[in-house]
């Protein structure tokens, strides 16, 4: 299995590039106000030398994300796939920094061997790689996907630092674990998950008499943590409003009944994984489960398997320790879902959770890989049962995002597909026109633009990407006698409004109404 190893690793990454990278620019539809911001962000931080650790607009977000797309935009220019790139880029890492984990948290233990490690490592790493969960939000451009790539390479290097009882490794996990707080707000709570693994590891080292070794290495990722995450934690002291302002509004606790909230939210995200998933078209297949319900079978064995090895200290006491690690994740990891009461159950919150829900489902293939083997004579039997399962999924996963759900409807709107056209429509216009966008559509006001409403940044975005600037003219619709046009124009409201068009032609009387399926626009050529 050990020489198999490197072939079947560098198939597994080649579908994770697959499934992230395949028709990029076409797949999401649209382009989300909520990444568009991102862009200009990365652009406008770029080009002033203004990096932040904290954005504050459209209710706050770390920086991580947006450093990395203006890295993007130095190297491949201001795009829509400047930034899908990242977020792609992001998760191929993140399924070998999954198989990295899983290998080392079940590597050389008296229960499973380096062979069997390799095997779950790969069943993990491929359920990833072909997840539809994880798939999507590799292709979005939200800042959430940074999450499960800091988790899987903080713990393995946290595991690895423990084993070999290296320094490096340790310095490497206080590195990663340190860059978390920068990426995404559920982040916090993975502090929580940091005692189901100091604790254990304490009682392993003081039953070698290696305290003083542990307390090195365990002072060491607390150092270089605390260092990596100061300058964010500064900025929070300084502007405690930004620390909680994205979390308050849905959070249960502003509830009416706080504990009905909690058990219904709790119940919802457990029941996510087999039975009713996100309903949000823009996060899932609304309403289907977040596993392929072979792969959801096989999470649940995984989960009772890791619950079962967790309490053998006695017979393995760094195996029971690998195991407490990864239930202990998987719950504090779902905190930051179930402590909410909006769009539940909400697979983007829980994004944390995707790592050992993965490392679940391979223990569970595992656990059936053990018994065909014990059963069946051949092994080229087990192969070909494997093989053929695998495919299965392969080719479920791939349907149901690229043909399935990528050409509904309600996934166009849900990326405000319209906005892209918008967008594309007043970039095909001659220079010298006047452009005016009037942002009738609801949203969370952004103050670098005037306070105007969210859906303004994609079109924002898209002129930039052209033009390196805005330089359409944007308005609320109580400001449009403020329009000026005095040959040629456009007026674009993000909302086809007849009443609006209708005022403007008392304005502009030698102006016409252009409309598609997607917009109405007043052209204007005097």
């Amino acid at each position: 299995m050990i020489k198999k190893e490197i072939p079947c690793l560098i198939l597994v990454l080649f579908l994770a590039g697959f499934f992230r990278f395949w028709k990029l620019n076409e797949i999401p539809p649209g382009l989300y106000p909520d990444v568009a911001i991102n862009g200009n962000e990365a652009f406008f931080s770029l080009k002033n030398k203004d990096f932040k650790v904290f954005y504050p607009e459209n209710y706050g977000r770390e920086g991580l994300m947006i450093w990395l797309i203006a890295l993007s935009f130095k190297i491949f220019g201001v795009s829509i796939f400047s930034i899908r790139i990242v977020a792609a880029t992001i998760g191929v890492l993140t399924v070998f920094g999954l198989y990295l984990l899983t290998k080392e948290l079940f590597y050389k233990s008296e229960i499973c061997n380096l062979q069997s490690s390799i095997k779950i490592a790969l069943f993990s790493s491929f359920f990833l790689a072909v997840s539809f969960w994880h798939t999507n939000f590799s292709r979005i451009g939200f800042r959430a996907i940074l999450l499960p790539f800091v988790l899987v390479f903080s713990f393995y290097f946290l595991f690895k630092a423990f084993r070999k009882k290296s320094i490096l490794n340790s310095i490497a996990a206080g590195i990663f674990f340190g860059l978390g707080f920068y990426t995404y707000t559920s982040f916090r709570v993975a502090v929580l998950i940091l005692p189901a693994i100091f604790i254990p590891f304490w009682l392993l080292y003081k039953r070698e008499k290696k305290q003083k070794k542990f307390f090195f290495l365990f002072l060491v990722f607390l150092f270089v943590t605390f260092f990596v995450a100061l300058p964010i934690g500064l900025y929070f002291l300084k502007n405690p409003q930004d620390f909680i302002s994205r979390a308050t509004p849905v959070s249960i606790f502003t509830a009416e009944n706080p504990l009905k909230e909690f058990l219904k939210s709790l119940i919802l995200h457990l029941g996510m994984f087999n039975f009713y998933g996100d309903p949000n078209w823009r996060h899932n297949f609304s309403g289907k489960p977040m596993l392929f319900w072979p792969v959801g079978i096989l999470f649940l064995i995984g989960l009772f398997l890791a619950i079962k090895n967790s309490l053998k200290f006695q017979k393995n006491l760094q195996f029971a320790i690998c195991n407490l690690q990864l239930i202990t994740w998987f719950f504090v990891m779902l905190l930051p879902g179930i402590l909410t009461r909006e769009g539940l159950p909400h697979s983007l919150r829980v994004i944390g959770v995707i790592p050992p829900v993965f490392i679940f489902s391979g223990l569970g293939a595992f656990l059936i890989y053990q018994f065909l083997e014990n059963k069946l004579k051949s092994k080229w039997a087990v192969y070909l049962f494997f093989f053929f399962s695998f495919l299965l999924v392969l080719i479920f996963e791939f349907n149901k995002y690229f043909f399935v759900w990528a050409k509904r409807a309600e996934v166009k709107s849900e990326f405000t597909n319209e906005l892209l056209e918008m967008g594309n429509y007043l970039n095909s216009l001659p220079e010298n026109y006047e452009k005016y966008v009037i942002v009738n559509k609801s949203g969370e006001p952004v103050s670098w633009a005037k306070n105007l409403p969210m859906p303004a940044q994609t079109i924002m975005f898209l002129e930039i990407s052209k033009y390196g600037e805005i330089k359409n003219h944007y308005l609320l619709p109580k400001d449009i006698e403020k329009i000026k046009i005095e040959k040629r124009g456009v007026i674009l409201p993000l909302i086809c409004d007849f009443e609006l068009l209708e005022r403007l032609k008392n304005f502009f009387p030698e102006g016409k109404i252009k409309q598609t399926k997607d917009f109405c626009a007043y052209e204007i050529e005097k």
